[in-house]
């Protein structure tokens, strides 16, 4: 899960969405409690990283992994970005091919 986390940061920071994508799962959804919105499939995922990633010039850094199992994780990062500065909770759950399924986001 460390290195999957990595490179989710790696590729968010660099605005490579593509990149980002080959992470996720076909059917991924990324369910954001702090905009109110569930992002579905690769075509929602592109919508979310283009909008609050790429749209915000969002940089994040890791903060804590907690690994609950081999498929789940919660995960706290330290968002900056044109919107200022925010701390937020990813909670991953991965497929058994290593790709994200679902990301539950909000904000402490």
């Amino acid at each position: 899960m460390q290195k999957l986390v990595g490179s989710f940061i790696a590729t968010t920071n660099a605005f490579d969405v593509e990149g980002a994508l080959s992470m996720f799962a076909a059917d991924a959804v990324i369910n954001d409690i702090s905009v109110g919105n569930a992002f579905v499939g690769r075509d929602g995922v592109r919508l979310y990283f283009e909008r609050f990633f790429v749209g915000y010039n969002t940089a994040s850094r890791l903060l804590s992994i907690e690994t609950l199992d081999d498929f789940n994780a919660n995960v706290r990062l330290d968002f900056t970005g044109d919107f200022g500065h925010e701390i937020g909770i990813l909670k991953f759950a991965t497929s058994l091919e290593g790709l994200i399924k679902r990301i539950d986001a909000n904000l402490e």
